[in-house]
């Protein structure tokens, strides 16, 4: 039997995910928050800080390949519960090691849960964001990653204001962990029926297809996401470092220049929705992808004052890619979960890669002008967004 979905319950869904993915962005920004403080109480060099944070990097590497089939198998809810319930106590088993002043060694177990329990948890909300989007019948996943990114903003102010105040790191990841695990608890239980009435996961028909891995089309919709991703993570790692030291302005004004690009990426997500289902994915996506380079050449070329303006046409620029990258990877719903596990795997490869080559390349040739890398990556995506396009439905197909 098939579950009537009504708009009231798709609606519902949409909420429910909306405080889910705002959730993991408050996850990942209350621990990158505290990280100075992190660094502070062990006593960590630079080097050392970048092995711990290893952890959190190998975790999700591990967790991202496999959570397409466990969401295949459990449904997104429940995937989103376990995957949760893994990061958040990993969150908090990190931030007890750490007020503990024990060895690096003995956070890492922490982070590592953080990192497995949250790329499961990522590959899964979206997993239930195109089940959402398919049901309203528009584009409706850069809403998600809207709140994600929001949210990061929310939450890395309120660690900066626990860190003002001296609040311990094990209190405020504590009170984090509880709430959040609260909030996904109560987003989930909104989700979209997982199987159809009297339909249980064991009775699904299994999907028997060559790997994920295998498919072509696939493949180029991570490049896709890849490049979306590394507009973004390079902006987010090194836009502010660029702007002091390639412009000379200010640690203050550097930020602002982030903050920039992170409203205007934020903006890009939450408008562009109307811009996809009036023209299409592929157009819009080229015209975002070209932005991406023209921003980035202002940023670099245009000197301090075009700059600003390069930094808000960069943000416009990586807006859309990784969400709509979403979007494509779960075309034909048979196979969405290993499809999304798969681009979510090679996007996350470029926050993973981002960082050492922008620094290797900063140092060769200073931060500003490696930040041309994005560029080039962003033509490169150019080439290949086509594969974005929407798979035929089974009406068209026959």
């Amino acid at each position: 039997m098939t579950t009537v979905v009504t708009e009231r319950r798709t609606t519902a869904a949409r909420n429910g995910d909306l405080v889910v993915f705002a959730i993991s962005g408050v996850l990942m920004a209350s621990w990158m928050s505290r990280v100075p403080d992190v660094k502070a109480l062990l006593d960590l060099t630079a080097g050392q800080l970048g092995i711990m944070l290893l952890a959190v990097s190998v975790g999700s590497m591990l967790g991202l390949p496999t959570a397409g089939r466990v969401a295949n198998r459990l449904g997104a809810a429940t995937t989103v519960r376990l995957g949760a319930s893994v990061a958040l106590v990993g969150l908090f088993l990190a931030g007890l090691a750490v007020q503990a002043h024990v060895s690096m060694y003995l956070v890492m177990p922490g982070l590592f849960l953080m990192g497995l329990g949250g790329g499961t948890w990522d590959v899964a909300q979206n997993f239930e964001g195109t089940n959402i989007e398919r049901a309203l019948g528009r584009a409706i996943m850069p809403w998600f990653h809207a709140a994600f990114s929001g949210a990061t903003v929310v939450a890395a102010l309120i660690g900066a204001a626990m860190t003002a105040l001296h609040v311990p790191v094990v209190a405020h990841l504590a009170v984090v962990s509880v709430l959040s695990l609260v909030a996904v608890f109560w987003g989930t239980a909104q989700f979209l029926p997982a199987f159809g009435d009297g339909e249980d996961a064991a009775a699904r028909p299994a999907v028997k297809a060559r790997s994920a891995w295998l498919e072509p089309r696939t493949l180029l919709v991570g490049l896709v996401v890849l490049a979306a991703a590394f507009a973004e993570g390079t902006a987010n790692d090194w836009m502010a470092v660029a702007f002091v030291e390639g412009h000379g302005y200010p640690n203050a004004v550097g930020v602002v220049a982030l903050a920039v690009f992170l409203s205007f990426m934020t903006a890009g997500r939450i408008l562009g929705t109307k811009l996809l289902d009036r023209y299409g994915r592929v157009p819009v996506l080229r015209i975002l992808f070209g932005a991406a380079v023209i921003g980035c050449l202002l940023v670099v070329f245009g000197g301090p004052t075009l700059a600003f303006v390069g930094t808000a046409i960069w943000g416009l620029g990586a807006s859309l890619g990784f969400p709509v990258g979403m979007s494509a990877a779960a075309d034909d719903p048979a196979r969405a979960p290993m499809r999304l596990s798969v681009v979510t795997t090679i996007g996350y490869g470029a926050f993973l890669a981002g960082p050492p080559l922008l620094g290797f390349l900063g140092d060769h040739f200073g931060v500003l002008h490696a930040l041309l890398v994005v560029g080039a990556i962003s033509l490169i995506a150019l080439a290949v967004v086509p594969a974005a396009k929407p798979l035929p439905t089974a009406a068209e197909r026959a």
